[in-house]
């Protein structure tokens, strides 16, 4: 008996998928407005961060797209989890945690209080 050989997603699958993901409200494709800034493939975990055109873009267009992007790509075989992260955007940590089931956002960066000197 041969053991099963796993395939491996590609770069090129992933980027044909994300040719059809249209934004709703221009309606080209993301891939056109350059709008996706980064996609990584690690043993099957497939994770694409994007962008929209503006930071306070309507929150139903943004989950939108990121639902659209998770949906065509975690169907490609090979494919084991997707995640997919919005950047940018004033909502991105509720729209991340909506599109992506179980994600939790980075904390907050730490603000340090510096001191001021008077005289």
């Amino acid at each position: 008996m041969g053991e099963e050989q796993q395939k491996m997603v590609t770069m090129e699958e992933i980027s044909k998928e994300l040719d059809k993901v249209v934004d709703p409200e221009i309606g080209m494709p993301i891939t056109e407005m350059h709008l996706v800034d980064e996609i990584a493939i690690d043993e099957g975990d497939v994770l694409i961060k994007y962008h929209l055109t503006a930071p306070f873009c309507p929150p139903i267009f943004a989950e939108d797209i990121g639902r659209n992007i998770r949906i065509l790509t975690e169907k490609l075989q090979g494919v084991k989890k997707v995640t997919v992260l919005l950047s940018g955007h004033v909502m991105q940590n509720d729209i991340n945690q909506r599109v992506n089931p179980g994600y939790t956002p980075p904390p907050p960066p730490v603000k340090t209080a510096t001191a001021s000197k008077t005289g």
